[in-house]
């Protein structure tokens, strides 16, 4: 790694690690509020706000200016509070009523502990994302997650060791780790993975209306090893609690033309997070380039 690189790495670590520290002397629920109050007054002035409103703009042309700023205003503070929550996921140890995170659809966990086959969990950056592959290891079940590691490898270190404090110890790289994948699923284990976000190697899927690089993997290895689809919606209800909606991912009968049920089915699975989004929008990451450096195209 070059000189400068290790140097701007460690100066962006201690600016992080001055915040998690400073966010960490608070209890959750408070250090969740500061996060919102960050979100609302400094992250909504980074330059990723014009890619979220355009996007927003895209997608609900129906909506009016205060309508799109209402959800963008509620967006940055959902982002805010995740920020806060990091250095306290410790603190969401359990799952179920009276506890942090209320799990829905509890008979589809059940199902995929019984680990008759492989059970990919499927949801999107909303709320806090964090809180799908937790409350599936709060529950007993055998699982990994597939995770985009950031840049900065000080930064990576400790956030991967904040998702393993009660989520999946085994955090596998989306870019590196088809194989482990691929094997935990056919060991009939569980995996965890954000489909939401643009995959340049993927295939074009309609999203809100605009073609999208989506990854094809789930799709592609439900139809190769016949394993359990389960999507589910994160959805923050009252500062720092949430629910955790589990629902069947989409019925599907292969054709026998691999190409095209990959394809279907891919679109069935986008189709779905769709929905969950369109349902709670201010909860969605929308500063995410997700149909490429232009952003969807502005109608109306």
């Amino acid at each position: 790694m070059a000189a400068s690189r290790k140097f701007r790495y460690a100066l962006e670590a201690a600016g992080f690690f001055v915040l998690m520290g400073f966010l960490r002397l608070f209890n959750v629920d408070t250090a969740s509020r500061i996060g919102g109050w960050i979100g609302r007054r400094i992250f909504s002035k980074l330059s990723p706000g014009k890619t979220a409103r355009k996007n927003l703009k895209a997608a609900f042309p129906e909506k009016s200016k205060s309508e799109i700023e209402t959800i963008l205003t509620a967006m940055w503070d959902n982002l805010g509070r995740v920020v806060g929550e990091y250095p306290h996921l410790g603190s969401f140890n359990k799952a179920g009523p009276g506890t942090r995170i209320l799990v829905k659809g509890v008979e589809h966990v059940e199902e995929a502990a019984k680990g008759d086959r492989g059970t990919m969990f499927l949801s999107g950056h909303l709320a806090n994302w964090e809180m799908m592959p937790m409350s599936g290891e709060l529950w007993g079940l055998d699982g990994a997650t597939v995770v985009r590691h950031p840049n900065n490898p000080h930064v990576a270190r400790w956030i991967a060791k904040q998702r393993g404090l009660n989520g999946p110890k085994e955090q596998i790289g989306k870019h590196s780790g088809a194989r482990r994948i691929f094997s935990q699923l056919r060991g009939g284990k569980v995996i965890y993975m954000l489909v939401d976000q643009r995959n340049d190697e993927g295939i074009p899927i309609e999203f809100f209306g605009r073609p999208a690089p989506t990854t094809p993997v789930p799709a592609a290895l439900a139809l190769k090893l016949g394993a359990r689809i389960l999507v589910a919606n994160n959805r923050r209800v009252n500062g720092a609690h949430f629910e955790v909606t589990v629902n069947p991912g989409p019925e599907f009968t292969p054709t026998g033309d691999d190409e095209a049920d990959t394809r279907e089915l891919t679109k069935r699975i986008t189709a779905q997070i769709e929905a969950m989004i369109r349902s709670n929008p201010s909860q969605w990451l929308w500063i995410h380039k997700r149909w490429g450096k232009a952003g969807p195209a502005e109608r109306g």
